[in-house]
């Protein structure tokens, strides 16, 4: 269990977009872009009654993302690592095939 936080900037030029959250575990933080894209989704068809997508969608709205990265606390050091977009949809892939496994 390490504590990650996430960072993340939706417009380029609004800084104002940044938003931070923290989590107690990098699989938290992971399935908290799910979410981010997920509300999205809510915003957007407010009236579907269920949304659905697909990794490549997912992918598409963390390409189009300002900024996107995560830090992530390591214990034996005691600093936090800095992780990049291609690592965290690495990361997102790994944690929902594993989902969709068990």
């Amino acid at each position: 269990m390490s504590h990650t936080i996430l960072l993340v900037q939706q417009q380029v030029k609004k800084p104002e977009s940044r938003v931070w959250a923290d989590y107690e575990t990098l699989n938290q933080c992971l399935e908290g872009v799910c979410k981010i894209y997920e509300e999205q989704l809510k915003q957007q068809n407010p009236t579907a009654p269920t949304i659905t997508y697909d990794i490549s969608q997912l992918f598409k709205f963390i390409d189009q993302l300002a900024d996107l990265s995560c830090l992530e606390f390591h214990p034996a050091t005691g600093t936090y690592v800095p992780h990049t977009k291609d690592w965290i949809k690495e990361n997102i892939y790994a944690l929902l095939r594993n989902q969709a496994g068990q």
